[in-house]
């Protein structure tokens, strides 16, 4: 896969998209109706800068991790994704380069050995795989959660204060987001997201999308 497109916004993105606006449509902690789920799936996909390399990276990574079919670069772009989609706006006290550069040194039979408690990992028991993806320097569980979304898309979600914001938002998953989650905590999470997936007909990674979308564009005034 191209790994040169982190970081840089696609021309051919159309970045002003119609957008709009849940919480002007919508009193925050109603349901959104189907049309704004929809809406936000298409605004991600037209105007998200990262949208095309992570289609990519969703259809061709999976069967390369689980497989043990890929290269330290692949890793390495899974760490660089999770910090590059902010675009320069990362969460308070996130520190993205130091991250990239302390991953950059770990141990390679350390990163396969993690990766391959990944592919084997399933939601009814991904702790194993957790514990060995922290234990890699520059990976915390919010980008653990990239790697198991990424090895497994049509189970795992990728969680962070965004996403977590606005499931919160939408569900019973009442807790402020707790920095970083526990497993317990993302175990929570994904429960949560599991309710917002078969409410609105979504699979995990087009969650991912809406979660992100509808929280940029709640984000967008202010």
């Amino acid at each position: 896969m191209n790994h040169e497109c982190i970081g840089r916004t696609n021309d051919g993105v159309e970045l002003a998209a119609e957008r709009f606006n849940t919480r002007a449509a919508e009193t925050l902690g109603m349901k959104p109706s189907q049309e704004t789920i929809d809406a936000a799936l298409a605004s991600y996909r037209s105007a998200e800068p990262l949208y095309t390399v992570e289609a990519e990276a969703v259809e061709t990574l999976p069967a390369a991790l689980r497989d043990g079919e890929y290269g330290r670069r692949d890793t390495q772009w899974i760490v660089r994704w999770y910090g590059r989609r902010y675009l320069g706006d990362e969460p308070p006290g996130v520190d993205r380069r130091r991250r990239e550069e302390a991953f950059e040194d770990a141990d390679v039979e350390a990163v396969r050995d993690a990766v391959s408690a990944a592919a084997d990992a399933d939601r009814d028991g991904y702790d194993h795989a957790v514990a060995a993806l922290t234990a890699l320097p520059g990976v915390d569980l919010p980008v653990a959660s990239a790697f198991l979304a990424f090895v497994h898309p049509e189970k795992f979600v990728v969680v962070g204060p965004r996403e977590w914001d606005v499931v919160s938002d939408l569900t019973a998953l009442e807790e402020p987001y707790p920095d970083p989650p526990s497993v317990g905590a993302y175990d929570a999470y994904l429960d949560a997201c599991d309710d917002l997936a078969d409410r609105y007909g979504l699979d995990p990674w087009e969650l991912y999308m809406v979660l992100w979308r509808l929280w940029t564009d709640r984000h967008a005034e202010e």
